[in-house]
């Protein structure tokens, strides 16, 4: 059985891509350097994702829909530039949840994950610690790389606020146990 590809390969018109790495919209807060998609009306609870064929619907709900399954996986083929981003998503997801300690607090792990979201330093397509740079065109000029970088950044804080939505959704107290069991799972046995 093949792993669960992006229904945004497809997806019209097509993202501005850096690189082959895709610029999708994102339903969010954060600034950017793409537009924000529209908040569904009526406002949804932070722990749930519009319906799919929503306006609303981005790829960060789908990263977060399809990270259980795609866990379970070594090998995945990428079949357009959604999938590259998905793949991203689902590494950074990963090393949120091995942030997240199992005798954690809300407030804890929000500081935890969040650090991990703002740090600057992390890696982008073309340089040496990327995990997959066969897979990955480096940016052309120095302005992309940090459009690039800008948008991965944006990417990671809003995946951030929206997994700990999920992973503390019945109450602060103590983390869900059924997020928690995938952080020793590495998707494709990569980590960023």
């Amino acid at each position: 059985m093949p792993a669960y590809n992006s229904v945004f390969n497809t997806a019209e018109p097509a993202p501005r891509l850096v690189g082959n790495f895709p610029l999708f919209p994102l339903r969010t807060k954060i600034r950017g350097p793409v537009y924000p998609l529209p908040f569904p009306d009526p406002p949804l609870p932070a722990n749930e994702s519009p319906d799919p064929n929503s306006e609303s619907y981005d790829i960060l709900d789908e990263v977060l829909a399809l990270f259980r399954a795609n866990t379970f996986f070594r090998n995945f083929e990428i079949q357009g530039p959604a999938d590259r981003l998905l793949v991203y998503g689902i590494w950074f997801v990963s090393d949120c949840l091995t942030k997240i300690k199992p005798t954690a607090n809300l407030r804890d792990a929000t500081k935890d994950v969040t650090n991990l979201a703002l740090d600057l330093n992390f890696a982008i397509p073309g340089d040496p610690a990327w995990p997959l740079n066969q897979m990955y065109e480096a940016p052309r000029d120095r302005q992309d790389a940090e459009v690039l970088r800008q948008y991965m950044s944006q990417v990671r804080q809003e995946l951030a606020t929206r997994l700990l939505a999920r992973v503390y959704d019945e109450g602060d107290a103590k983390p869900s146990k059924w997020w928690l069991s995938f952080t020793k799972r590495k998707f494709m046995g990569k980590g960023l």
